[in-house]
């Protein structure tokens, strides 16, 4: 005769692997500190990356403009102000970054030990049909 519990948990296991598991196994590798530093790293890493693509983009399309008539003060201005606007979305974009890739960590977790806690009871399941077998 077929265990209802003991299918639920197989289909509850089956799914979380297909969905989560091979993601979340991986994420659950690393202590959550050094997750979330490797991560908010490479984060402000792109972030700056992607900072600079755009400065040089605008730069390309405005530069003429800007460069006409330009004093030392004005150069001063305009490095000042796109240096604080990079460190402005650096400290942005890392606060946020640190959330998320928390909040991650935490959930996929939670979804392991849930994971694994289903596998504990499959097996017990498993060990307590075979000792009424005998």
């Amino acid at each position: 005769m077929l265990d209802k519990r003991k299918i639920r948990l197989m289909t509850r296991a089956a799914i979380y692997e297909k969905k989560y598991g091979e993601e979340d196994l991986k994420i659950t590798g690393y202590y959550q500190k050094d997750y979330v530093s490797l991560n908010v790293w490479i984060t402000l890493i792109w972030m700056t990356v992607g900072y600079a693509l755009t400065a040089a983009i605008l730069f390309m399309g405005c530069g003429e403009s800007l460069v006409e008539g330009i004093t030392i003060a004005r150069m001063i201005i305009i490095a000042a102000v796109a240096l604080g606007i990079y460190l402005s979305l650096l400290v942005i974009f890392a606060i946020g970054a640190g959330s998320l890739y928390k909040k991650r960590h935490t959930q996929a977790k939670q979804r392991v030990k849930k994971y694994m806690r289903d596998l504990s009871r499959m097996e017990k399941m498993g060990r307590k049909k075979e000792k009424n077998r005998s």
